[in-house]
């Protein structure tokens, strides 16, 4: 699944192509996705795309009536071509801009969404309740420590609820805690503020490295120029069960927390 520096990757290779341009028309080939596509989209025809956002992984693309609201769900790509380009399996959206250009949502397993946020109306369940972006100045290692006093689940999920911060998804959390030298399921509770004030740095590191390097390509994902993320390259400890660990040659151990595969060593980790 496209994880947040995916996600702001994307943002960043479609926005030069789309900001300030005028939508002429919107394609809907497929609206039943992860939630049926709204008819309210095609309010977007004929207005300006002010700016393109990223909150969380959710992609916004502004106007004056409201935000086209994109989430790559586990294999979507967007894709930024000629309005007149052959038209592929499992491309089910396009959005044709008179530059003569076109943003094109593929989506193979159809878990991904386009939704509608009228600037007139409540925002949107699912951007509502959402924690800091990681990457900025409200978030950091008290936070962490605050939140989790009460908290008895395993830190790994603890920093992965979108609640206490946004985009820390399961490649980023394995990596970050890994290098933190923080074992996985131990309860978020019983981390300290020194170690927390450590993960926080480490998250925002992390995640900074992989937006730089076009983020992790793990079967699904591809920039919006169709290449791939370099990240995966880099990464210690995530998809690596069974292999040495590069700092201490021990086996890294793979175990299942809150459905999601883990992946630590069980001597650096503590």
């Amino acid at each position: 699944m496209p994880e947040l520096p995916e996600v702001e990757v994307s943002r960043m290779g479609i926005s030069p192509y789309l900001e300030q341009q005028i939508i002429q028309q919107i394609i809907v080939r497929q609206p039943q996705l992860r939630w049926p596509v709204p008819d309210e989209v095609h309010q977007a025809e004929g207005l300006v795309i002010t700016q393109v956002r990223r909150r969380a992984k959710y992609l916004l693309l502004d106007t004056a009536k409201g935000s086209i609201v994109l989430h790559l769900g586990m294999s979507g790509k967007l894709c930024v071509l000629d309005s007149d380009t052959e038209v592929k399996k499992h491309d089910h959206i396009d959005i044709v801009l008179e530059s003569g250009k076109c943003l094109r949502f593929n989506d193979a397993r159809r878990f991904g969404s386009c939704l509608w946020q009228d600037i007139n109306q409540p925002q949107l369940t699912l951007l509502n309740n959402l924690g800091p972006e990681p990457l900025t100045d409200s978030f950091d290692g008290n936070r962490l420590h605050q939140l989790s006093r009460t908290k008895t689940l395993a830190v790994k999920n603890f920093i992965m609820d979108n609640k206490v911060v946004v985009g820390v998804g399961n490649i980023y959390a394995n990596e970050s805690l890994f290098i933190a030298g923080i074992d996985p399921r131990k309860p978020a509770n019983k981390v300290s503020k020194k170690r927390y004030l450590v993960l926080a740095d480490i998250i925002k590191k992390v995640l900074a490295s992989a937006i730089e390097l076009g983020g992790t390509t793990l079967k699904d994902f591809a920039q919006a120029d169709g290449k791939p993320g370099y990240f995966a390259q880099q990464l210690l400890v995530y998809g690596r069960a069974g292999e040495s660990c590069d700092a201490c040659s021990a086996e890294i151990q793979s175990v299942t927390i809150g459905q999601r595969n883990t992946f630590f060593c069980r001597t650096c980790q503590k």
